[in-house]
């Protein structure tokens, strides 16, 4: 586990744990108006997806997902407290997937956003993702389903 400093903070990225799922569940429930389940979350570290939290000032801030398969990784989820956007969590965050997909000699770093995310499409692109397409329909909304833009990131 390495920290570092960060507009004052000490950071720690590690392994997630089912003991900090309140945490991530509250993060997760204040972000997303269809928020994923505790029972999503427990799958995923169950399966061994590489499931991290990002510690600021001793306390969960953030967490991300990611799953790697047949030299393909994934980023299921990436989100961060609220209140604390715009500090550098969620880039931090994204670097570190980023390398351990490299580290797992994956070709290419794929995810969904929604097209109205305008924070997060900002993000993924100032970190070298392309769009390469859209799934209709993908995301629940309030009024039906809401489209998903498909990004990637070659990593070869």
């Amino acid at each position: 586990m390495s920290a570092v400093a960060c507009e004052h903070r000490d950071i720690a990225i590690r392994p997630m744990r089912e003991a900090d799922l309140d945490e991530v569940l509250s993060i997760e429930r204040e972000a997303y108006e269809f928020p994923w389940s505790r029972e999503i979350f427990r799958d995923c570290l169950r399966v061994g997806y590489n499931c991290r939290v990002l510690e600021s000032d001793g306390k969960v801030n953030a967490y991300g997902m990611l799953q790697i398969a047949a030299g393909k990784a994934r980023l299921l989820n990436l989100c961060v407290r609220n209140r604390l956007h715009r500090r550098g969590l969620g880039r931090r965050l994204l670097a570190f997937l980023i390398e351990v997909a490299r580290a797992r000699h994956t070709r290419s770093l794929v995810l969904e956003v929604r097209p109205s995310n305008a924070a997060a499409r900002r993000l993924y692109a100032s970190m070298g993702f392309a769009e390469v397409g859209v799934s209709r329909g993908y995301y629940p909304a309030r009024t039906g389903r809401e489209d998903a833009v498909l990004l990637s990131l070659a990593l070869q």
